[in-house]
């Protein structure tokens, strides 16, 4: 067993109490600039190298700066919590009114163990000129690594479109990640969705289009047991109605001239295994809509120039934009496969009901829109975000992304302010919402139709504070995290939504 430091012979005692104060000088001399805190985060010592750095912290003199709090006179420090943990922080990011450092954090400690104080050293004051190489190799590293992504949803789209017979290379793209937001109404629609994933029963997904109906579907599927099975889709409005019957059941070989001789699979034998999702299925004509329901009922189907029955066995995941009640009460929907259909009902809000997410939406599109092209997207002022926040977004997300699509490619700067967005919005035929007016009430309701859920609101209103601090930092997320007062892992997590 190695001997401890309190068991060392006075020979070694006294070299290591030199190395430590060798070291304590090196680390004075070479950095930047450090200082000390007692147990209690009180600044005791700072040496002539951090001297500089006291005019913008709102320090004349060393004097002056010592005997505070370190949390007091250095903004976003974590000297804190290495007092309280004892752990060190070696190297992380410091962002405040005095500038942007590379900084490390060391806790000092008695012999027997307990935290005494730490050591706060400036390693870097300019991390963008100093580390230069390693940020561009970082950056090119990064380059690459899109590339490859962009490489890869090639080839899945490629794999997608081509071997219609090919099942195994039908795949769902999307995970309930991927259904960005945090709001009450974006939570509750996940929450009912996960359920839904767990059952086998149909399910309809009902809302406005561009909701993001489809993605939900995926997301399904990949939560279910029948995630490895193919998940394929039909949109029933992009198909001739001539067409859909052969597209849902298949065609026999040689059903009728110049019919393929070996045949062809439909849509609900290629999902044997997995999930069907029918797009649009309001739009399916009555004709089919009979064929549709016997085919739900007896688990079998019957490809068009055949007499013979083929089993099959897949989840069918049914989406609408149009009112189904509706269709049924006018006789252009069959009743009985509308309860069929109804298991499981999942209306998606429209993106008016959900304006809290609006910024987290921008940063994950803006990324993807990034990713696509390979430029770096336009950074949306805060008064930018919040004119997007009060909009009333007929076309949902798919009209979000639209804009910030044109804001990309039209925009002459890195920095996209209200004006330019207003701008966007006007050339595209939509009439502007002023930011600061608030969403009108239903008529006859007065103000009390502002009275929404409290959670609502303070959901809302932190989307807006992280979209602020988002573009304070010009995108910084460390920086960001740390001027509104909360972890990066909380930020992430208000960014990306509820995983």
């Amino acid at each position: 067993m190695p001997a401890t430091e309190s068991a060392l012979p006075p020979d070694a005692s006294s070299m290591l109490a030199l190395a430590a104060r060798s070291m304590f000088h090196l680390f004075s001399s070479m950095s930047q600039g450090m200082f000390l805190v007692d147990k209690a985060g009180t600044i005791v010592w700072v040496n002539e190298g951090y001297r500089r750095f006291l005019p913008a912290l709102g320090f004349s003199s060393i004097d002056e700066f010592q005997g505070h709090p370190v949390e007091e006179v250095i903004p976003n420090t974590q000297m804190r919590r290495v007092l309280e943990t004892g752990e060190p922080i070696l190297v992380d990011l410091l962002t405040n009114k005095a500038g942007t450092f590379v900084v490390s954090r060391i806790p000092l400690r008695e012999e027997d163990g307990r935290t005494i104080g730490a050591i706060g050293i400036v390693l870097f004051d300019q991390p963008e000129t100093t580390l230069k190489p390693l940020i561009e190799k970082f950056a090119l590293l990064q380059r690459d690594l899109d590339d490859a992504r962009r490489e890869l949803a090639s080839q899945r789209s490629r794999a997608l479109l081509q071997g219609e017979g090919g099942t195994g290379q039908r795949r769902a793209k999307y995970t309930f990640a991927s259904f960005i937001g945090t709001s009450p109404a974006a939570l509750e629609v996940k929450r009912h969705a996960r359920r839904a994933a767990q059952s086998s029963s149909p399910v309809l997904l009902l809302g406005e289009t561009g909701t993001g109906k489809e993605l939900l579907a995926h997301a399904i599927h990949l939560a279910s047991a029948r995630a490895r099975g193919p998940f394929v889709s039909l949109n029933i409005a992009a198909v001739p109605d001539t067409l859909l019957e052969a597209e849902f059941f298949g065609v026999a070989p040689g059903a009728f001239t110049g019919a393929d001789r070996r045949g062809r699979d439909g849509k609900f034998k290629l999902a044997d295994g997995g999930t069907l999702f029918l797009d649009e299925i309001g739009d399916m004509p009555a004709a089919l809509q009979a064929k549709l329901l016997r085919a739900l009922q007896e688990g079998e189907i019957e490809p068009l120039g055949s007499n013979r029955l083929v089993p099959f066995d897949a989840r069918v995941i049914a989406a609408t934009s149009r009112d189904l009640p509706a269709l049924v009460r006018q006789g252009r929907f069959r009743e009985d496969l509308y309860y069929r259909l109804n298991v499981l009902p999942l209306k998606l809000p429209p993106l008016r009901e959900r304006r809290g997410d609006i910024p987290a939406l921008v940063e994950a599109l803006s990324e993807d829109l990034a990713q696509r092209s390979g430029e770096a997207p336009p950074e949306l002022m805060p008064d930018a975000l919040a004119l997007l926040a009060g909009q009333h977004w007929r076309g949902n997300i798919r009209e979000l992304r639209n804009v910030l699509e044109q804001l990309a490619m039209r925009s002459d700067s890195q920095r996209v302010d209200a004006a330019e967005v207003r701008r966007v919005l006007a050339e595209t035929g939509v009439e502007a919402i002023a930011a600061a007016a608030p969403p009108p009430a239903p008529e006859g309701q007065g103000h009390a139709a502002l009275l929404r859920p409290l959670a609502t609101q303070v959901a809302e209103l932190e989307a807006l504070a992280i979209a602020a601090a988002m573009a304070e930092t010009g995108g910084n997320k460390l920086a960001a995290a740390r001027l509104l007062g909360i972890s990066r892992a909380t930020l992430y997590g208000r960014l990306q939504g509820d995983t």
